[in-house]
């Protein structure tokens, strides 16, 4: 009947809805610091089975199909691509890329993240008035472990590879350990719960959280005066953007045509 149509054709439309929604975000995030882009996965929904396949008749013969009627689609999930963006060169000594797997450890609120803590790809950083490193965003994230630069300090500031935080005193011919930025690497990073900030934190799917020193145990190695671009690409967002317009349209005109049909055997009383 065409009210299975209607259905069918409404729960197109509001999963392409949401489609759309997670597209006009990538866009959105297009120049954003260590972003990820996310895709909206579908899957169709129950089926009205009005023939089994298989069913023998009286002389031994079976049908060789089944005759099932699908009643739409939802949106499964959001599954966030965790592909590298491109290093973008800023020259700033606090600004670090992660080349490779990983991310930097920060500190949240405990309802924010669990044990009270988040996790980032984005390495823009800056100094608040104690001079820790934090995330140069709206909250200014401090560092787990924290890293505290001496208001005294030579810049420009050493960061290595391997994560160590180096500077130079007056006075001193030798640069002074002061910290190491960890990395943290998830089994299954795509289970992370994003919290907005370019912050994810721990779930259940995620797997447990593994820290470590970079370029240890298949961790990626820090670039300092670099900063990870968002992995977003336009072009095929935009290309995604059509093709989710012309699906709507299409489930639209499903609608209209399952309306007129509805209208059609209404009319058939008179």
């Amino acid at each position: 009947m065409a009210n299975i149509a209607l259905q069918s054709a409404s729960t197109g439309l509001s999963a392409l809805n949401t489609k759309l929604d997670v597209i006009a975000n990538n866009l959105a995030n297009v120049n954003t610091n260590g972003f990820k882009a996310s895709r909206a996965n579908f899957q169709d929904l129950l089926y009205v089975e009005e023939a089994q396949p298989g069913v023998e008749n009286s002389i031994g013969d079976r049908r060789p199909t089944g005759l099932y009627v699908g009643l739409g689609v939802k949106v499964s999930g959001t599954q966030v691509d965790f592909t590298q963006g491109s290093p973008i060169n800023t020259g700033r000594d606090l600004d670090v890329c992660i080349q490779g797997d990983g991310f930097i450890k920060v500190k949240v609120e405990d309802a924010l993240g669990n044990g009270g803590v988040a996790y980032t790809r984005a390495g823009n950083f800056s100094l608040n008035k104690d001079g820790e490193i934090v995330l140069a965003t709206d909250q200014g994230r401090r560092l787990d472990p924290p890293i505290t630069i001496p208001a005294d300090a030579i810049r420009p500031i050493t960061i290595g590879a391997d994560g160590k935080v180096n500077v130079l005193k007056p006075g001193s011919t030798e640069p002074e350990e002061v910290g190491q930025i960890k990395l943290t690497v998830f089994i299954n990073p795509a289970g992370l719960k994003q919290v907005g900030e370019n912050l994810f934190v721990e779930s259940a799917a995620s797997g447990q959280p593994l820290e470590g020193n970079p370029g240890e145990d298949n961790r990626g190695t820090i670039k300092q005066n670099f900063v990870e671009g968002s992995n977003v690409d336009p072009t095929f967002e935009l290309i995604e953007m059509i093709r989710t317009q012309r699906a709507f349209e299409m489930n639209s005109n499903s609608i209209k045509a399952a309306d007129d049909t509805l209208r059609a055997i209404a009319q058939l009383r008179r």
